[in-house]
């Protein structure tokens, strides 16, 4: 089990495989249990580095989240990869962890060879983004299925975790914060934007906002599967490894 240290608080992250390393980055109320799922897809091709953010899964617990809370993510991403001492890394980040992988490579574009934002709203959390989130979220705790989840992905303090998410994620739609602290204009570092027409949770017009969001960077790319749920990078778990496989090595050479 490894560790590094973000803000005096202890940051659990964990390796698989050899090659040219790569971050994946869980969303909101998950943790890097679920991207080790994913770890026979990639650990033969890359080496993968999963971490849970502060509060989540076997990091160190926290009062509370920020409502900037993919912004701090991003800065743990930063941290993490400064630690590792790697040089460059990609990063993989589905849901809300794509917000934090977006952000992490406008703050350090040094750092990173290329992004991959998966199945999230992109520049706005959608209009009933508030409402939906509740809804989700009471639905969630009364389900067998999703409480094991939870319990599985952040252990026996699960609910707690589910609602300091809830209540910094309400506190950002409720102030319009901005998701992304720098424009998408600058941008360096390549950037795929992927997700599934079929996702209810997030923005009906996805590929729109996909479309818009890259035409704004100089290296972007923007691939739309036409079925499954969310996030698309488990629901296309075999296609979705062959296009990020593509991209990040149309980079990683340079």
């Amino acid at each position: 089990m490894a560790y590094f240290k973000y803000q005096d608080k202890s940051v659990f992250y964990e390796e698989y495989g050899q090659g040219k390393p790569v971050i994946f980055l869980h969303g909101n109320t998950a943790s890097s249990k679920m991207s080790e799922l994913l770890m026979p897809r990639y650990a033969e091709n890359f080496r993968c580095i999963l971490i849970d953010f502060l509060g989540n899964g076997q990091s160190e617990r926290v009062e509370k989240f920020s409502p900037d809370m993919w912004y701090d993510e991003a800065l743990q991403t930063i941290a993490l990869t400064e630690h590792l001492q790697y040089g460059k890394v990609s990063l993989i980040g589905t849901s809300g962890g794509a917000w934090a992988a977006v952000n992490a490579a406008l703050e350090r574009p040094d750092l990173f060879h290329a992004v991959i934002g998966d199945s999230f709203d992109g520049r706005t959390l959608n209009e009933n983004f508030s409402a939906n989130l509740l809804a989700e979220r009471k639905a969630a705790k009364e389900d067998t299925q999703a409480r094991q989840f939870y319990e599985w992905c952040q252990g026996a303090d699960w609910e707690n975790v589910i609602d300091l998410d809830t209540e910094a994620l309400l506190k950002c739609a409720e102030e319009k914060r901005s998701l992304f602290h720098r424009p998408l204009e600058e941008l360096e570092t390549p950037v795929l934007f992927m997700g599934s027409r079929e996702d209810e949770s997030c923005r009906n017009n996805m590929e729109e906002e996909y479309k818009e969001m890259a035409s704004k960077c100089s290296r972007s790319s923007v691939f739309i599967f036409s079925s499954g749920g969310h996030p698309s990078l488990f629901s296309n778990a075999e296609q979705s490894a062959a296009v990020i496989k593509k991209f990040i090595n149309q980079y990683i050479a340079e």
